[in-house]
């Protein structure tokens, strides 16, 4: 997808303050540091439309982005370890559940997690909730630049074995050198039938 636009519209907690469900939706989440915010970026050929942290559990609201006026992104909080207080954390969980349960448009949601560290319980969690949501889970791992090819090939398998998916639904992504980024958005342009628009 070529991007004209791409920009910042709210912050939210309550479903009551979200914008209009009135285009297609995809969520982004992943546990804290996993390089969630890189991976927006990248995709939207942005440097700093999402502020990128080295803190764990920078996110700590629902953030909303318009895409050509055609989508939105949503950034959700980071989950499992995060330098945050104890009842900031605490919030996430009914936050997340609240947005997940109350967007109708929502169609897809790109679960991040981090090739080298694999698969944790919470992202099994998150994963195996989605579809109860009616939302498509799209598989991303970052980081994939850390790893030489015989390794990229091999964690890639040893993934789709663990999920029992076809090793295609594993998409291994880097935004140093924009790996994975047109697999990326062929997913969300089939889930959300934007095509090649």
């Amino acid at each position: 997808m070529k991007i004209t636009k791409a920009e910042f519209i709210k912050s939210a907690t309550q479903p009551e303050h979200f914008p209009p469900a009135d285009k297609p939706e995809v969520a982004f989440a992943g546990r804290s540091n996993v390089g969630k915010s890189s991976l927006i970026n990248t995709l939207l050929n942005r440097k700093k439309l999402v502020k990128v942290s080295g803190r764990p559990g920078h996110t700590q609201l629902v953030n909303f982005f318009n895409i050509n006026d055609q989508l939105y992104f949503v950034d959700l909080p980071g989950y499992g370890f995060a330098k945050v207080p104890k009842e900031v954390k605490d919030a996430w969980g009914p936050m997340i559940e609240g947005y997940l349960a109350n967007r109708p448009n929502l169609t897809a949601m790109v679960c991040i997690m981090d090739v080298r560290r694999g698969v944790q319980e919470d992202d099994f969690e998150l994963i195996h909730a989605a579809p109860h949501f009616g939302v498509q889970p799209i598989l991303v791992f970052t980081k994939a630049d850390k790893l030489n090819k015989q390794k990229k090939k091999q964690r890639r398998i040893d993934i789709a074995n663990e999920f029992g998916v076809h090793k295609d639904d594993i998409i291994l992504f880097s935004s140093l050198n924009r790996t994975g980024v047109d697999r990326v958005w062929r997913r969300i342009e089939e889930l959300t039938g934007l095509g090649n628009g």
